[in-house]
């Protein structure tokens, strides 16, 4: 007994000493930057495909291969021109914020269990992108290629993909034939780039059937997007030119959840253009709306901030109480429009569930802005809530005990 005590010990102390080296490794000292700012993508380990192979690991000598992450080689921030040779085990690749120009088909020769590839702020032309180089990665997942020279679509790539960002190019045209073969894409991002009207004649997304977020942010586009397919749930218009969404135009995209138009040229809306019933965000700020529109009773948030809105009909956003199917409004966002008194007490019979309206200042007048009495009326918020609406800059510094009086007269009764 004596004995297996003694061994018993040694082994935790060796233990120990392992865990030790463990604890004072510096991920970040060896790695010598700045965590990138984008949001990483996880990849459940149940789902790569798994790779046996001896310790070190293999790693080109301009990256780092992490202990703790055998599978992902870091080559990102390090000023490179050229893309290193790639181990085959290597299923996620950081090049990232280089001075990358092309992506040839050499590094990738024995690629094969890659599953996500980041060349994201480097200087890649279409041109200077070996055709077939992406095509022949059967297991790539998601495809990071923001912020470079691209001026056409990347293609062809593997069926396998899901993910591609393309936004901050020069793409101005998307072939048809560029979105063949994309079975599985769930998101794709083509924010700030030169695409016009001219791109949908070849139906490019139609095909797409399992795309669920499009970004089409920070372009030219003047008219709404035909023929985008049914599965999506977030669609992402801001800063464009869009004057007009046809009657009906939704219909065929029963199960939006997000919609965000701003920084359009929206004047007129049909008033069961957003009867949807799935939708919980809709953001048409900074357009030239005079009038509001139908509520779903799905929505939650809404923004409606700098347009020219005099008045709030709540009769049109609610044209019926119905106690068994209440609307779900919580939040909306009115500043910038040309109110000179709140929203009518009705609203509140109809949009029980609402905690907070943004008032905040109110274009009046050309000269200057006016300020209602009630810059922000906020309902019973637990102190979770408060805390984020404050991170969130929901409320005024120049808030005073008066405005906060004339809130609980104003209010108050409905919610005793």
């Amino acid at each position: 007994f004596e004995v297996l005590r003694h061994l018993l010990i040694l082994h935790l102390l060796w233990a120990a000493l392992v865990f030790c080296q463990y604890e004072d490794y510096d991920f970040e000292d060896e790695y010598g930057g700045e965590p990138d700012h984008q949001v990483p993508y996880y990849f459940n380990p149940d789902a790569q495909v798994e790779a046996r192979f001896p310790f070190p690991v293999e790693c080109a000598k301009e990256c780092f291969c992490p202990p703790a992450f055998p599978l992902s080689m870091y080559c990102d921030h390090r000023k490179l021109k050229i893309i290193p040779n790639i181990p085959s085990h290597v299923q996620q690749l950081y090049l990232q914020n280089n001075n990358i120009e092309a992506v040839p088909a050499g590094p990738f020769t024995n690629v094969t269990f890659i599953r996500e590839i980041n060349l994201s702020y480097n200087n890649i032309k279409f041109h200077m992108i070996d055709h077939g180089v992406f095509a022949k990665l059967s297991h790539l997942v998601q495809l990071h290629l923001q912020h470079n020279e691209l001026e056409e679509f990347p293609f062809p790539l593997p069926s396998s993909l899901e993910r591609l960002l393309l936004s901050f190019n020069n793409i101005s045209r998307l072939p048809a034939n560029a979105m063949e073969g994309l079975p599985n894409m769930t998101t794709l991002d083509l924010c700030n780039n030169l695409l016009d009207d001219s791109v949908f004649k070849e139906k490019p997304f139609s095909n797409m059937k399992n795309l669920m977020q499009l970004n089409l942010c920070n372009n030219k586009l003047q008219t709404m997007p035909p023929d985008l397919p049914p599965s999506l749930r977030h669609l992402s218009l801001e800063n464009n030119s869009i004057s007009h969404i046809p009657e009906n135009y939704f219909h065929r995209l029963p199960h939006i959840i997000a919609l965000r138009m701003s920084h359009n040229n929206l004047q007129d809306i049909p008033h069961n253009t957003f009867n949807l019933p799935n939708l919980l965000e809709l953001n048409l700020g900074h357009n030239k709306l005079k009038q509001v529109f139908y509520i779903p009773r799905s929505l939650q948030h809404l923004y409606i901030e700098d347009n020219e809105i005099e008045n709030i009909n709540v009769t049109v956003m609610c044209p019926a109480l119905d106690p068994l199917n209440i609307k779900q409004l919580t939040y909306i966002r009115v500043d910038q429009n040309k109110l000179t008194s709140p929203i009518s007490t009705y609203a509140f019979f109809c949009f029980p569930l609402i905690r907070t309206i943004y008032y905040g200042e109110q274009n009046v007048t050309v000269s200057r802005p006016s300020q209602l009495r009630t810059p922000v009326f906020r309902r019973f918020l637990t102190p979770e809530e408060f805390q984020e609406a404050e991170d969130n800059h929901e409320t005024l510094n120049q808030e005073t005990e008066e405005d906060h009086e004339a809130e609980d007269s104003y209010f108050h009764p409905y919610y005793h």
